[in-house]
């Protein structure tokens, strides 16, 4: 995560930000169990993800050098690449792309996991992350 290891909220409204994004970091990367098998419907929870982050950074117009865009951005940022493969793909999934949707899928996982740990020692919710 480099420069943003070190975060922290400069005030309640980046902290509320913070907590906002790690909410939406924490369920919504895996298909839904009622899942149909196809890429453009397991990725519903990446799009929530995006219009999580849109209002986040809707909320924090006023400061745009609030720490906390930077960790919103590079979730667009790796949220956004399966996306836009993806998207469009209704066709349910055969073994060999299913391996490539679960890959694209646990690289914006893992990506998800290192935001919400520096969100969470940052924020001061650190024994959240850890159940």
């Amino acid at each position: 995560m480099g420069c943003v290891d070190g975060w922290r909220p400069q005030d309640e409204a980046e902290s509320a930000a913070g907590w906002r994004l790690w909410l939406a970091l924490t369920s919504r990367l895996w298909p839904p169990a009622e899942w149909d098998g196809t890429p453009a419907a397991a990725l519903g929870g990446l799009r929530e993800v995006l219009a999580e982050c849109d209002g986040i950074r809707g909320a924090c117009a006023g400061d745009q050098a609030a720490a906390v865009l930077r960790l919103v951005d590079s979730v667009v940022f790796v949220v956004s690449l399966p996306l836009d493969l993806w998207r469009d793909d209704v066709l349910p999934v055969d073994a060999d792309r299913a391996a490539l949707l679960h890959s694209d899928l646990a690289g914006v996982v893992e990506h998800a996991a290192d935001v919400r740990a520096v969100l969470a020692r940052g924020g001061g919710w650190a024994e959240l992350e850890a159940r």
